[in-house]
C-alpha cells in the first residue's frame, strides 16, 4: 500500500445528522442502519431519511412502512 491509497474503512456504524436534502456525519463510520429493517446502509448509498425523526431508510418502501402507509415491505 502506498501513501496515496486509502485504507479500507472499518465496518463501524456512523452517527449522522439528517438535514433537508443532505446529511452531516457526526461520528465517522461506513454505514447507518435502516430504522425499519435494521439493514446496514453504506453511506454512499444513503438516499432516504426522515429529518423530524432523524432516521434512515433502506428504500422508499421502508419509509412508507415507518409512516404507516404500507403494512410491510414489498418483496
Amino acid at each position: 500500500m502506498n501513501r496515496f491509497e486509502r485504507r479500507p474503512a472499518a465496518a463501524v456504524e456512523a452517527e449522522v445528522q439528517y438535514l433537508d436534502g443532505d446529511f452531516r456525519v457526526v461520528r465517522p463510520g461506513s454505514f447507518v442502519r435502516c430504522a425499519v429493517t435494521q439493514e446496514p446502509i453504506p453511506l454512499e448509498e444513503l438516499r432516504y431519511w426522515n429529518v423530524a425523526l432523524q432516521e434512515a431508510y433502506s428504500s422508499p418502501d421502508a419509509k412508507l412502512v415507518r409512516l404507516g402507509l404500507r403494512d410491510k415491505i414489498a418483496d
